[in-house]
């Protein structure tokens, strides 16, 4: 073989072995991703129900505020009032 097909099959072949490196790495770090994302959803799911949580408790809050409200303004209606003349 002439020097020049050499050079060209050991160029060729460590190419080709640095290749099938990287594409290993490559698949490793996109399993590591995956694994990392999910652990994210987790917590993102976590965070969605707690939202709710909070969400379901002000709307007790307001409820409840409403029915002193309405309670309030039922004592307005019954009880007279002092500069009422009649």
């Amino acid at each position: 073989m002439d020097t020049m097909q050499i050079l060209l099959v050991v160029t060729l072949g460590s190419v080709t072995i640095f290749s099938i490196i990287v594409g290993i790495q490559l698949i490793l770090v996109l399993k590591e991703l995956k694994k990392t994302l999910a652990t994210v959803n987790k917590i993102t799911s976590g965070f969605e129900t707690i939202g709710v949580g909070i969400e379901k408790g002000f709307e007790e809050i307001t409820g409840f505020v409403n029915g002193f409200k309405a309670l309030f303004k039922l004592f307005e209606i019954i009880a007279p009032k002092k500069n009422d003349k009649k």
